[in-house]
């Protein structure tokens, strides 16, 4: 780290734990606004704090519920490929399907908006159209529910 990062980082350090307070309590209106979505999102165990730097959901056709979600809602693929598949392991000789429960995690993870000054009205904007895009993507799939 440079002196630069170290005085960006010196200025920002006193205000972490609120900014991680922040991404909890916006967590927690996520968890209860998706449940009854067809989405699996991340539950801490109990003794466990989580930061939520980025708050993933698991949805089928990860892809698609994106996309129509885009441009409105900005989300993300966060790591997308599983580490047996990265170039660095390359030379480890794995192939898709080798790890199938790390591959499926890597195509249905879908990263929500998550910042400490995200507001409820913001989630709530966010979770309607989530769950406007599964609809819409069961629908064309033939599975409305």
């Amino acid at each position: 780290m440079d002196e630069l990062q170290a005085a960006f980082l010196s200025v920002k350090l006193p205000h972490l734990e609120r900014w991680n307070h922040a991404r909890r309590v916006a967590a927690a209106r996520y968890d209860r606004l998706l449940r009854g979505l067809r989405v699996a999102h991340p539950a801490p165990a109990e003794d466990e704090r989580h930061v939520y730097h980025v708050y993933a959901v698991r949805v089928r056709d990860r892809d698609a519920v994106r996309g129509r979600m885009a441009p409105a809602i900005a989300t993300n693929a966060h790591y997308p490929i599983p580490v047996h598949l990265q170039p660095a392991f390359a030379d480890l000789g794995y192939r898709r399907g080798d790890f199938p429960i790390a591959e499926a995690f890597c195509d249905e993870t879908l990263s929500l908006p998550m910042f400490p000054g995200i507001g409820d009205d913001q989630i709530d904007v966010v979770c309607r159209r989530l769950g406007e895009a599964i609809q819409q993507t069961l629908i064309i799939a033939g599975e409305a529910a």
